[in-house]
């Protein structure tokens, strides 16, 4: 998960836009498995939307189903019109996919990877001189076009991929996890692009187990265990958490966690390495308690603050409520 939040919101989208994407109970099977449960959603034309979770959620699978890669067990969805499981022929041709390992041609330059995707789809030779220029810019791979694939960094190997996926204009574009295993820079650079396509109104959809990019969306879902936990703007998700946080860096963090668990007003704990994320019903009000019992206890405290909801905390507690109440039993 990561670790840091955006400092840049993308605008949510106007309500009235016109759905583009909709699945009424997707469900796919593997050998018993519900890789993806039930689903439910609606994604407007001209989104940033975000699909969120931890690894085995779900949202590979649920994205290779948009993609009409996967045959659906059962329920039923469109893309652009378009149904999911008689019509994923017509689909592929509206989208464009980057799969988690994109297949570059690792002996061939950047520009003749370029190349070989125009031709793939079917591009004119004038349009792929305009196209392929620009998206060298754009991906800023102008300097490394006549730099053999496996010699760009990780990171520009993923702008590569992107770039070979846009040489054939989509209305849609679906990534799966594009900035897994890249650096922070990169990853920060890749987004830069991603709302600049947003900005162009390309529908784009993107899953991700990184928290700190789902704020860079203009809707997430939040995935797990196959079913969607909830959907909405970033801003509305946080807003979902009970109670303020509450971040704790202690001398010993084990310690610290038995003399919290024993303090009232706490709603729920927290850890992120060395630290703790309290929810608490009064951030004013515990944080003195939470210094002095600690101090009680021989537990030393580097820092005590108050801070900013995260998606990471609100995914969190999400989860644990869902948790919790599918292990409560059943009233008789």
């Amino acid at each position: 998960m990561g670790d840091s939040q955006s400092e840049e919101l993308i605008p949510t989208v106007n309500s009235n836009e016109q759905i583009i994407i909709e699945t009424q109970g997707l469900t796919r099977e593997f050998n018993e498995t519900l890789a993806v449960d039930s689903l439910d959603l609606s994604i407007r034309r001209g989104e940033l939307f975000g699909l969120v979770g931890p690894d085995g959620a779900g949202k590979t699978t649920t994205l290779r189903l948009l993609t009409g890669l996967l045959k659906i067990t059962s329920g039923s969805g469109s893309l652009a019109g378009f149904d999911l499981a008689t019509q994923p022929e017509e689909i592929k041709r509206h989208i464009g996919y980057m799969a988690q390992e994109f297949s570059l041609y690792s002996e061939l330059t950047v520009l003749e990877n370029l190349r070989f995707f125009s031709e793939l789809f079917d591009v004119a030779a004038e349009d792929f001189a305009l196209r392929s220029e620009h998206l060298l810019e754009f991906a800023a791979l102008s300097p490394f076009r006549n730099r053999r694939a496996d010699h760009l960094s990780g990171g520009m190997q993923k702008m590569l991929a992107l770039a070979s996926t846009l040489i054939h204009e989509h209305e849609i574009l679906i990534l799966d996890e594009p900035t897994t295993g890249v650096d922070p820079i990169s990853r920060r650079e890749f987004w830069d692009i991603l709302a600049e396509l947003y900005d162009n109104r390309t529908t784009v959809i993107v899953s991700t187990p990184y928290m700190d990019e789902a704020d860079r969306c203009s809707r997430v879902g939040l995935m797990y265990e196959g079913r969607m936990v909830v959907c909405d703007s970033p801003e509305a998700i946080r807003d979902q958490l009970e109670g303020e946080v509450v971040h704790v860096r202690p001398d010993d963090w084990q310690a610290a966690r038995v003399v919290l668990g024993e303090l009232p007003g706490i709603l729920e704990t927290q850890s992120y390495g060395e630290s703790i994320h309290l929810l608490v019903d009064s951030a004013e009000v515990r944080i003195p308690e939470i210094e002095l019992a600690l101090k009680e206890n021989g537990v030393g405290i580097k820092e005590i603050r108050p801070a900013p909801a995260r998606m990471e905390e609100a995914f969190i507690s999400l989860i644990r409520g869902l948790a919790a109440h599918e292990d409560a039993p059943e009233k008789p």
